[in-house]
């Protein structure tokens, strides 16, 4: 039984844990489109539980996925030995994904498979004889996790004054531009701040660069849409001055967009890509560094004999995450989901859109599954305004993310037409009703 005098040894993470101790909201089961509080109260899922349950929750196929490969192995170590699942979880992986990026680094989240991505790209220009390209660069109002590496190519500043970061990391400009207020899906405006890497190339020399990395649709700062022809144009960039092109499709991957990834939703494929959250339908902690063929052949078949990469993870490729991960992904290919994603886009974009006229709003912001609804912050108080929405909307019924002055939603992919409306029903009543 969950009493306030035995909240305290849990240091919870990304939260202000005085306050939510003083008043906890707290999860006890999840099924379907649904969590249940400790009372029983139903909280419709608006946001996969952390951009992550895709499938929805409590999908029986994995759970005995989980429980048969539980019984039959529960831990193989994987530094000079190996297991079938990981390897056909791999293949598996690299089938759903663009043509060429075939080679899958196992992790255990998103944060690893960033400080995963950054070093094979190090490597990668090392074993190409472009020892000299040590420079990373990110853009404002990226995240990409909470490694050192993913912090310092990140762009939330609060993430960055807390901890000391790489040196020798630049940053592009962030994408979001007024002018493209209330857009439904790309917008029009900003394709040339891509042009951003070029003024780098020519401040710090291309010689010097081994990689930028951008996320597709940025979601944790607040749902930061593409402008048209912007990832085409970095992609080109990147390939004139040799730099790798790292997508981090953490939360994008897996049908968010209607795709299983957003490479495959802009037709634009990166050299490396990182995933997690949907890759086991978040029943177990897994992510993945994928490289293309080149970026692979160099480093694995170019280098001399022994050891390629000197990096990896006691759980890397974990015999249940391996497992989760396949029957995630068959799950998600058995029933339709990406192409069902796509399908309800539509219907998702005029439902968010409708809020337009509602008190506070100053911006929406939708593709895919994926909406964000800004709001303008209290004066002297930025954030108090989200963060009582998200209150208040748990409260009666309805789980929704909040960054900064922004509601996030972004539901399973199972969501249905009149769920959606709920969702955005549901927030425009609280909305309403907001100081």
């Amino acid at each position: 039984m969950i009493t306030p005098n035995n909240l305290a040894a849990w240091w919870m993470p990304f939260t202000a844990n005085r306050a939510f101790k003083a008043d906890p909201r707290l999860l006890a089961r999840a099924e379907g489109m649904h969590y249940f509080t400790l009372e029983g109260r139903p909280v419709l899922d608006g946001t996969a539980g952390l951009w992550c349950v895709n499938a929805g929750h409590g999908r029986a196929e994995i759970t005995r996925a989980i429980q048969e490969q539980a019984a039959a192995m529960d831990f193989a170590p994987t530094y000079n030995l190996g297991h079938p699942l990981a390897f056909a979880a791999a293949e598996r992986l690299a089938l759903m994904l663009p043509p060429g990026l075939d080679h899958v680094f196992f992790c255990n989240s998103g944060s690893e498979a960033v400080d995963t991505a950054l070093k094979i790209a190090l490597a990668y220009q090392r074993a190409i004889g472009q020892g000299t390209r040590t420079r990373l660069i990110g853009r404002e109002r990226g995240y990409h996790g909470v490694g050192f590496g993913g912090v310092s190519v990140g762009g939330i500043v609060s993430n960055r004054r807390a901890f000391p970061t790489l040196p020798g990391v630049d940053h592009l400009r962030h994408t979001h531009l007024a002018e493209n207020a209330f857009s439904i899906g790309q917008p029009a405006h900003g394709a040339d701040l891509a042009d951003d890497l070029e003024r780098l190339v020519a401040l710090h020399g291309a010689e010097t660069i081994a990689a930028v990395i951008v996320e597709p649709l940025a979601g944790s700062t607040g749902v930061l849409v593409p402008p048209v022809g912007y990832l085409e144009r970095l992609r080109a960039i990147a390939t004139r001055h040799g730099i790798l092109l790292i997508f981090d499709e953490v939360i994008t991957g897996f049908g968010r967009l209607g795709a299983a990834t957003a490479a495959e939703r802009f037709g634009v494929t990166p050299d490396i890509m990182t995933l997690a959250k949907g890759l086991t339908n978040a029943a177990v902690p897994m992510g993945a560094a994928v490289a293309s063929d080149a970026v692979h052949a160099a480093i694995v078949d170019g280098g001399p004999a022994g050891i390629e990469l000197f990096h990896g993870y006691t759980y890397s490729g974990h015999p249940l995450a391996c497992a989760a991960a396949v029957a995630a992904l068959d799950l998600y290919q058995a029933e339709g989901l990406f192409a069902r994603a796509a399908t309800l886009e539509a219907t998702f974009a005029a439902a968010a859109h409708a809020l337009r006229d509602k008190p506070h709003v100053v911006d929406i912001r939708t593709l895919g599954l994926v909406a964000g609804i800004e709001l303008s912050p209290r004066d002297g108080a930025p954030g108090t305004r989200a963060t009582e929405l998200f209150h208040r909307a748990f409260d009666t019924g309805l789980l929704v993310r909040v960054t900064g002055d922004i509601i996030a939603l972004s539901p399973p992919l199972i969501v249905s037409a009149a769920q959606i409306g709920e969702m955005f029903g549901r927030v425009g009543e609280v909305l309403d009703g907001l100081a």
